[in-house]
Formats: structure tokens, C-alpha cells, sequence
């Protein structure tokens, strides 16, 4: 990803999903940046036919429509008929309505600043005396139509209503408790806001109870007895739905579920503080220290990858996998924790839309896929085939965005998975690490009429962020969520703090957080500063947050709210992943056409793999010094005031040097950027490197270009994340998107006598198939199988390297003047040796080595001084690493070919 979506987790899983409701929105690739939407006037639209399937006026306040008919009208109306029945047939409407009527005006500077991508379109506001009817229209089907002096019908379209929800009930329902709320008395309340509908009624255990309106709030609510606990039930919702153009009763689970039956077909009426909930010492939980997020060292983990091929875990793709102590998974998650690692990231563990939680319902691929060649296109063909019914995925699909995930628990079908989630976070803690859930609350797995809509069906056309014609926008490669709006924004904050009162997690990673409002994100962290151990049993201020501040989409460039991107974060205090020097490290980025774009962590220049997308020496020696300037700025935590001298003899700031056309560094301080060599995005680092290195590259030499891509993440200043197994040179045989790839190209392999995942067939053909012609060579390849000494080695050296970064001060400096006055690249400049950057900071030197060459870095400055290699290292597992040394008589470091080497003063 170049500082582009998360390409691809959801994409092929929303087109097999419901290609039929979205035919036009998907695709298997990521949609590229698009544009925001102009904020002119379109003065020369063409006037469209009459289409009420359409939504092209927008209610935006009580009093407020915004329409660009393309048509010079006399008179503009809505009409709103209760039960629906409005038409148009051969160019006239039908059906019995009610109308309100409609006077040009024009935006003022609040509503410009509240819908910017709005200011200058033509606008109306509803005439005092058709105001008294207007939450009678919300609640009906809602048309906009204009007509000429004669009568006749210019213009017809479908209305947004959201902005004139939120302006009539958003105070007072951001207020509301949803979901059941339970009395101290353990009397529940379910209530559910569907200011829209007609009415509601609760499905409780085979019988139907009547729900009252509160007509302030849109909020429909019925108080039950001590018996319900524990019941399935489901929300009857009688609403006018846009997509089937009538009126439907929707029979839906609840937005915030607490617990689910199997498969999500019902909610169950459940408490979480239950203390029939809580396992064995849940409310005297110890946890690690927290970790200030600055500091923060996180591994990427999938739950089912992390044990599901694990021989010595007992629950093998469980929560309870982490309550394993002695398994060959746990072992490791300890040796990293007693090395520095402080939290463990979880990929996404909600209520997913994708995955059979039924073990019985889960399908196997259907062929002896070990046996197969290690280049062959079988494994992919027999892991494709039973995809869809596997119980693989990544997750980007939420369905319930409160409940953890059933398949991960070994009984789906009530509360049992609440009980393992919280076994897992106490298995965690003990072992010496925090818990990240990974969230994905920009999009949901479907919407509209489809089944698999939650939202949608309760308020249609509330949740989901709206295009200009009304359609449900698609950038994030599923149905994108509009936290904009005051009731999911206030579902997102809800959710998160559920998450970390009940659930004891310790941070949230963001997906596509640039599509969230930057206040919709700030409204977390002040919710979750808001609770106590005294009072919720959790210190919401040790809580982390960062995400994925991408800037794409319809709302690109701010252009419907601040969104929560890179530069508008910085100074929050929550992180965005740094797609710059992850790029610099790997080479080119990740939708090249050749994979063989090298980088400064895999040959640019100084080992040149002979592909022509690399262009000539001069050319890879220029790019690979640039590339290097990116590489500093991202060491010194991205910060954009950060100055130095570049590879070109200039002083400049992080935000002059250039990425992609981008300010490289956009950060104020450190830990307002995360760093990373690779996650489950995109190829993992070993096979990023085995495209790119030169073919023969021996396996040792693999494994040490491996370990120095790491160390540039790992000794930057601010948070480093590692995909899980990075260490022990993961791979998935060489697919890019890996999202729904099953098992056996996605399971972690802790006994390095299985191999590390190369050389399991060609990756799945979807998304891989034009990398086939690359990829064939490779697999068969003896130099890409590494072996124990490898695999052992790699992981010992990068643990050497957490534990230098974590007792070692000048890596964890708390403000951008601190890094200024201790961090520099004194060799930085003309004469800056391609291949090597030589880094100061404080009592430390770092010579980061990526040439197949031993180097010599003179920096004259510090001679006389007494340098040594760092105890750890010299102590340490790496024999090479072991070898460098310093000519204090010169201020001279020298350091083996491809190796990370601390020196301490």
C-alpha cells in the first residue's frame, strides 16, 4: 500500500458475497484513489429522466434539501407518502402523497463547513408552515420532485434523509443505551434506534412483544423480566426500504449484540458482567505494565493462524490456543515478550459475515495438498474451491461488530465465545503481552436488503456513506459505514469501549481509519480516557489506538469532514501506519507490475537482480540514496520538523523529502507514526525478498536481509509493528492477499522443522495469477528453503534486536526537539556510501549494512571516543554480527555484509 487502501482483504469476499446487490462496486483489486467530489456548482448537468430508484437530494437539516436537478424549475417539492406508493410512469408521478413545500436558498458558512463536499450546489429550505410534518415524512417514503409553471414534471428522485436524522434526533439519541441493558436487579431493557420505521417489535424465544417509540429520540424500547436472560431474539422493523422500493418488515439480530446463536442468526439476551461469564480470575486480572504506544513493540497475529497447525497446542485455531502455555505458540509469543515485544495485534475477531461457525459446516480442501509439487497450481485450485465454505478468512467483513468471532470458539452457538475471548486476553497478559484488537468499523459485509445487512435494514440508508445519486459508497471494497453521522460515530465509541471494559483489550487498530471523521476518533480516545479501574475495572488512558490513515475514496482531501489521515493525526497522540520507509526498505510498492523492484533492504544498486523495471546503475543508484534519505526520516519517527542533511548535501525537514509526491515526514512527534517492514497486507517480507533478491541468493544471506528490513522498523523512534512469524522468515508462498487463501498457505509454522511456508504451490490465482510467471522459477528454487539454522538464527538475532530497543532510552525519546538534539546521520550527504546508513543517537551508533560487501563507516567526529559493540550483540546469537568492530583512533565502524550493528559509547 503506497499511503493507498488496505488493498484487498474484503474485495473478492464482498463480490462472491453479493455481487447480485452491488454488481457495478466490485472487483478483486482495490479501487485506486479517486477524487473528491467537486464543490462547484454542476450548472451544466443534463436534467436526468425522473428516477425515484435514484437519491439525488439530500435532506440535510430539518429545514434544508440540497438538489442539483440539472433543471430550472418553478417549483420544487417533497412528498412523503406513509405506507410508499409513489411513482413515476411514462414520465408522471402516481400515487397518493402528501407534500412540503420547498424555497431556493443558499447554504450558510455552517452547513458548507458541516457538508463541504455540498458548498455551492443548489439549495432549498421547506416553508414554516410544512415544518410541523416533517418526522411524519421520515418515516415514509420521501420524494423530491420539481415541475415548470405549466405543471409538467421536470425532475424526480429518491431523498438522503441523514442529516435531517441527525439534526431532529441526534441529540437526544447519542444519549441512549442500546442493545440490552440490564437493571442492578438483572431486569433487562433492549432497545434499538430505528427513528424511521413504521414500527418495531421484539422476536423474543418464538413470541412477539410490543416496543414503544420515544418520539425525541427515534429510539424504540421494551422492558422485560428476569426470565429473559439468555433468550434468542430478533427486531421486527416495519420501514420503507429504498432498495426494494416499498415497505418491508425486516426481521434483524441487533446492532449491539452482546452474544449470538451459531451463524449470527439470533442475538441472546446477555449480560456481560454475568459473572457466569468471567473465568477463573477474570476480575483480579493482572496485566503486563502498559506500554506508552511510543514504545510500543506489536506483533500482527491471525487467531487461527497462530495455532491451527501447532501439533503441541490442544485447541489448534481457538481462543483457548492462547491458554496453551507449554505449546510450541506460546513458547515463542514468551521468548518475544521477554525480549521486548509488548502487545500482540489481533487480526479481526468480532462477529465475522464469512466464515461457517459450525465445525460440521466448515468444508477441507479435497486433495493431498502436501504431496503436490512445490510449484504447482493444484494446491491453489483445491484451496480456492473450498473457500468459500472454509473456516478461513481475515475477517474485514464485520457482521456484529461487538461479539467476538464464533468459529475461533470451541461452542458457536451462545456465550461460550465470550468466556474464550476473555481466556485468551488472560493468556495473553500472563504470557507478558497486551492485547490490540484489530476493528473494522468503516464498512460492513453487505447492505440494503441483503441478508447479511444489519444495519441497513433497521435504518435504511443511515449507516452507509451515500454517493451523489444515492448508492451505497464502495471504496473500501465493501459497503462503507458513514461515522459521520451522529448514531454509527456513536456505535463506533460505544463498541470500542465495550471491547475494553468488558473485554479487558488494550488497544484498537483502526482499518481504513482516514475513512472515520479525525473527531469520530478523538471522541474514542476521550471515551476510553474516561474509564477507571475504580469505576470500570480497566485504566482506559494505557489504552492504544493507531490505524490506517490513507487518504482515498469519496472522501479524499477532507472533502466531506477531517478525516483521520496520516497528517491530520499527528499530535493526537494516535498512530498511522508509515508507509514510506516500509516502501524505501522493500522497493517499488506493492502494485508493481514486476516484483523485482528492489530497495534498500533487498539489493538496489549494491546487489542488482537484473530486472530491467530497476533501470540503470546510475538510475538504481540515485533511487536507492533517496530511498535511504526515507529510510532516516522514518528512523527519526517520521516527524516532519526533523532536519538533516539529505544524500544530496541539503539541509532539509522531513516534510521536504518526498514520497510519492507527499511529504515523507508528516508527524509532530514520536509515536504519531508506526513503522513496519510488512503485515498480512500485501506479500510478507520473505517472499517481498525473494522476488527481489537475486535469485541466487543463498539462504543465510535471505535470512540476514530479513533481519536488517526488521531492525529499520524495530530502532526507529515511535511504535514498530512485525507481522507474527516475520522473525522466522514467514512465508505464504508468495500470494500478495492472503485474506482468504485458507490454512495451508496462511498457518504459522513454530517448529522450524516444518519449513517456513515456501514452496506450497502458486499462490491462489485471483489475485496472484500475473505474478505466476515470476513466482514458478522461485518456488523450486533450493536457495528460498531455508532451514533450522536459518529460521533459528533469524529469530534469535531479531529478538537480540528488541532487547537493545527496549532497554536502551534514546530509541523511546518522548518529543520531536529530544530526537532533534539526539539522532543524526553524520555520513549523510555527497558522500554518503549507497547501501549503508550510519546513525548517531545519544551514546549509540547504529550502522544499518544492506551491501553483500564488509563496510568501514569513518565518521571523524567521533574519534577518540571509545565505542564497543552493544553487550546484547556481542553476547548475543548472531556469530556474524559478532564480528564488527571500532577503531577508536579514526572514529571507524566496521560491519559484516548485510547486518544491523549497535555500538555503544
Amino acid at each position: 500500500m503506497t499511503g493507498h487502501p488496505r488493498r484487498a482483504a474484503v474485495a473478492a469476499v464482498t463480490a462472491a458475497l453479493f455481487a447480485a446487490v452491488l454488481p457495478a462496486a466490485q472487483s478483486a483489486q482495490a479501487a485506486p484513489p479517486q477524487q473528491p467530489p467537486s464543490a462547484a456548482p454542476q450548472e451544466d448537468r443534463a436534467a436526468a429522466a425522473p428516477d425515484l430508484g435514484r437519491a439525488e437530494a439530500q435532506w440535510i437539516d430539518r429545514d434544508t434539501v440540497v438538489w442539483d436537478s440539472g433543471t430550472t424549475a418553478a417549483s420544487t417539492r417533497l412528498l412523503y407518502a406513509p405506507k410508499g406508493g409513489i411513482t413515476v410512469r411514462n414520465g408522471e408521478l402516481s400515487g397518493a402523497a402528501h407534500a412540503l413545500r420547498l424555497r431556493p436558498a443558499t447554504l450558510d458558512e455552517a452547513q458548507q463547513k458541516a457538508h463541504p463536499h455540498l458548498a455551492g450546489r443548489p439549495a432549498f429550505t421547506l416553508d414554516p408552515r410544512d415544518r410541523g410534518r416533517v418526522r411524519a415524512a421520515l418515516r415514509g417514503q420521501v420524494a423530491a420532485v420539481q415541475r415548470d409553471d405549466a405543471g409538467t414534471l421536470l425532475a424526480a428522485t429518491g431523498v438522503q434523509l441523514p442529516g435531517a436524522l441527525d439534526d431532529l434526533y441526534g441529540e437526544r439519541a447519542v444519549q441512549a443505551e442500546l442493545g440490552p441493558v440490564f437493571s442492578a436487579k438483572g431486569v433487562p431493557t433492549l432497545s434499538v434506534w430505528a427513528p424511521t420505521a413504521r414500527t418495531v417489535s421484539l422476536e423474543l424465544d418464538g413470541r412477539t412483544v410490543r416496543m414503544e417509540r420515544d418520539g425525541a429520540s427515534g429510539v424504540w424500547s421494551v422492558r422485560g423480566d428476569r426470565s429473559w436472560r439468555g433468550k434468542p431474539y430478533r427486531y421486527a422493523v416495519t420501514v420503507w426500504a429504498p432498495d426494494a422500493q416499498k415497505v418491508v418488515t425486516n426481521r434483524v439480530t441487533d446492532p449491539y449484540s452482546t452474544a449470538l446463536t451459531a451463524d449470527s442468526k439470533a442475538s441472546l439476551v446477555t449480560d456481560l458482567a454475568d459473572p457466569r461469564l468471567a473465568p477463573d480470575g477474570w476480575d483480579s486480572l493482572e496485566k503486563p505494565a502498559p506500554t506508552p504506544l511510543r514504545d510500543a513493540q506489536i506483533q500482527e497475529l491471525h487467531i487461527r493462524d497462530f495455532s491451527v497447525a501447532d501439533k503441541t497446542s490442544a485447541h489448534p485455531g481457538e481462543y483457548l490456543a492462547f491458554t496453551d502455555h507449554d505449546s510450541d505458540g506460546m513458547r515463542h509469543l514468551k521468548k518475544l515478550a521477554r525480549s521486548g515485544t509488548s502487545y500482540v495485534h489481533l487480526l479481526p475477531a468480532f462477529d465475522l459475515g464469512t466464515v461457517p461457525e459450525k465445525r460440521s459446516d466448515q468444508a477441507q480442501p479435497d486433495c493431498d495438498l502436501a504431496a503436490l509439487p512445490a510449484d504447482s497450481e493444484r494446491q491453489q485450485a483445491c484451496v480456492t474451491e473450498a473457500a468459500p465454505r472454509d473456516a478461513f478468512n481475515w475477517g474485514y467483513d464485520p457482521l456484529h461488530y461487538t461479539v467476538p468471532e464464533g468459529s475461533y470458539a470451541s461452542d458457536p452457538d451462545g456465550p461460550r465465545r465470550t468466556v474464550e475471548f476473555r481466556q485468551m486476553v488472560q493468556g495473553l497478559n500472563r504470557a507478558g503481552l497486551r492485547t490490540v484488537m484489530d476493528v473494522v468499523y468503516n464498512h460492513t459485509v453487505a447492505s440494503g436488503q441483503h441478508d447479511k445487512s444489519v444495519l441497513d435494514r433497521i435504518v435504511p440508508g443511515y449507516y452507509q456513506r451515500l454517493l451523489d445519486d444515492g448508492s451505497v459508497a464502495t471504496s473500501t471494497c465493501c459497503a462503507n459505514t458513514a461515522p459521520e453521522h451522529d448514531m454509527m460515530g456513536k456505535l463506533v465509541v460505544d463498541s470500542v469501549v465495550t471491547w475494553a471494559r468488558d473485554y479487558k483489550v488494550d488497544g484498537f487498530r483502526f482499518d481504513l481509519m482516514g475513512h472515520h471523521p479525525k473527531a469520530n476518533i478523538l471522541a474514542v480516545r476521550e471515551a476510553l480516557d474516561a474509564l477507571t479501574p475504580a469505576k470500570d475495572g480497566v485504566d482506559g488512558k494505557s489504552v492504544v489506538l493507531y490505524g490506517e490513515g490513507w487518504d482515498f475514496g469519496e472522501i479524499a482531501g477532507d472533502a466531506r469532514f477531517e478525516q483521520a489521515t496520516q497528517a491530520n493525526m499527528a499530535g493526537t497522540g494516535i498512530a498511522t501506519f508509515s508507509d514510506r520507509a516500509r516502501d524505501a526498505v522493500r522497493g517499488g510498492g506493492p502494485f508493481d507490475a514486476d516484483p523485482g523492484v528492489q530497495g534498500f533492504g533487498s539489493g538496489l544498486f549494491t546487489d542488482p537482480n537484473g530486472s530491467p523495471a530497476n533501470g540503470s546503475e546510475a538510475e538504481q543508484r540515485a533511487r536507492l540514496l533517496h530511498y535511504q534519505d526515507l529510510v532516516k526520516v522514518g528512523l527519526s519517527g517520521n516527524l516532519a520538523d526533523y532536519t538533516f542533511t539529505d544524500t544530496s548535501g541539503r539541509r532539509v525537514s522531513g516534510s521536504e523529502v518526498d514520497y510519492n509526491g507527499s511529504p515523507a515526514g508528516y508527524a509532530a512527534a514520536p509515536g504519531d507514526a508506526l513503522a513496519y517492514a510488512d503485515a498480512h497486507d500485501n506479500e510478507s517480507l520473505y517472499d517481498a525478498l525473494a522476488f527481489k533478491l537475486p535469485k541466487d541468493t543463498p539462504a543465510a544471506d535471505r535470512a540476514r536481509m530479513q533481519v536488517l528490513s526488521m531492525a529499520t522498523a524495530a530502532l526507529s523512534q515511535g511504535p514498530a509493528l512485525s507481522q507474527a512469524g516475520t522473525d522466522l522468515l514467514r512465508s505464504k508462498s508468495l500470494d500478495r492477499n492472503s485474506y482468504d487463501s485458507g490454512d495451508w498457505f496462511n498457518a504459522l509454522h513454530w517448529d522450524c522443522r516444518d519449513g517456513n511456508g515456501f514452496g506450497r504451490g502458486l499462490p491462489p490465482a485471483a489475485d496472484n495469477e500475473d505474478k505466476w510467471p515470476w513466482a514458478k522459477p522461485l518456488l523450486t528454487e533450493e536457495t528460498l528453503t531455508p532451514g533450522c539454522a536459518e529460521i533459528e538464527g533469524a529469530s534469535a538475532a531479531y529478538r537480540d534486536l528488541l532487547r537493545i530497543r527496549t532497554t536502551e532510552p534514546a530509541f523511546g525519546l518522548d518529543s520531536a526537539g529530544a530526537v532533534q538534539s539526539a539522532l543524526s546521520f553524520p555520513l549523510s550527504g555527497t558522500g554518503e556510501t549507497p547501501g549503508v546508513i550510519t546513525m548517531a543517537l545519544g551514546d549509540l551508533v547504529v550502522v544499518f549494512n544492506a551491501t553483500p560487501e564488509v563496510q568501514r563507516q569513518r565518521v571523524g567526529g567521533l574519534a577518540g571516543q571509545d565505542y564497543r559493540l552493544h553487550p546484547v550483540q556481542e553476547r548475543g546469537a548472531d556469530p556474524v554480527v559478532r564480528q564488527s568492530s571500532y577503531e577508536a583512533a579514526s572514529g571507524t565502524f566496521t560491519v559484516p555484509a548485510r547486518t544491523t550493528a549497535v555500538f555503544r559509547r
